[in-house]
């Protein structure tokens, strides 16, 4: 009977240690998923402002285009 005992005990204890792993990995695995998420947030942040960045140097650009065309109307050159 002690001996069942001390068999269940120590088949307790096994699956209490793979159980800590389990977890200890779980926690780990969440912690690197909150990094990615992280690194994820800043990479589409960046991109806003690289399409801002875009977006300002269309508008010069087309303001260049206008001023151009105005001075070759008025040269006559088009």
């Amino acid at each position: 009977m002690e001996n069942s005992e001390n068999l269940i005990l120590e088949h307790l204890k096994r699956f209490q240690m793979g159980q800590e792993r389990i977890e200890r990995k779980l926690e780990e695995l969440t912690r690197r998923i909150s990094n990615l998420e992280s690194g994820q947030a800043s990479i589409i942040q960046h991109l806003g402002h690289l399409a801002a960045a875009d977006a300002q140097q269309q508008v010069a650009s087309d303001g260049f285009n206008l001023r151009l065309e105005r001075i070759e109307r008025r040269l006559e050159l088009a």
